[in-house]
């Protein structure tokens, strides 16, 4: 089990002339790609950047879902939307527990907002250096404690309900993931072939 991402973005709603949706901002992050090749880390980091925003993005006020890729399935998103336009994204493997990794997203929200000042969390433009999350990515590796130190939260009533989706299930009618990596500019064009290369030999699953 193992979580690979964790992320804190603050969610644009608006959208510009042509209905496009206005770029979010990842606020914090924290990672471990210790189990990636040296060579493959930075296309991996642009995507879980990616779709980390795409899922917070599409995920509700007050909602909590767990979004995986159906064809790819190797990994899960978990969001967790707290009123206002903060949310917070948790990406595992697919083994993490649910309760566990919604409960860490929940957490890794509240410690965000008491680290950083509102304003500062409403205004950047840059991703903050957060300790809550560094020291959340190595903490929560082990769900066995996570799950220990997060009953004494009494969060398990909150989490015992997971919206369970996959990424084609929260994106609007008629688009698709590939052309949503097509559009991006979030993504490098060595990330965007990356992509293209590791769908083709059924290995995309080192993102989702």
């Amino acid at each position: 089990m193992k979580v690979f991402n964790l992320a804190v973005i603050r969610v644009t709603d608006e959208r510009d002339a042509q209905g496009q949706r206005q770029p979010s901002t990842i606020v914090c992050s924290a990672s471990d790609l210790s189990s990636f090749s040296f060579f493959q880390r930075g296309s991996v980091a642009e995507f879980m950047d990616f779709m980390s925003t795409t899922v917070a993005e599409r995920t509700a006020v007050g909602q909590r879902q767990a979004v995986s890729d159906k064809e790819h399935g190797e990994h899960v998103v978990y969001a967790y939307r707290a009123p206002g336009n903060l949310c917070a994204t948790v990406l595992t493997d697919k083994e993490y527990p649910d309760r566990v990794a919604l409960s860490l997203a929940s957490r890794l929200l509240d410690e965000v907002q008491k680290e950083f000042p509102a304003e500062k969390l409403r205004t950047t433009s840059t991703r903050l250096e957060s300790t809550v999350a560094a020291e959340f990515i190595g903490k929560y590796q082990d769900p066995k404690q996570a799950d220990s130190i997060m009953k004494v939260q009494q969060e398990l009533e909150e989490t015992k309900a997971v919206l369970h989706k996959t990424i084609e299930g929260i994106l609007e009618r008629g688009t698709k993931l590939e052309s949503l990596v097509d559009r991006s500019n979030q993504l490098s064009s060595s990330s965007k072939a990356f992509y293209k290369t590791a769908q083709k030999t059924n290995s995309c699953c080192v993102v989702m």
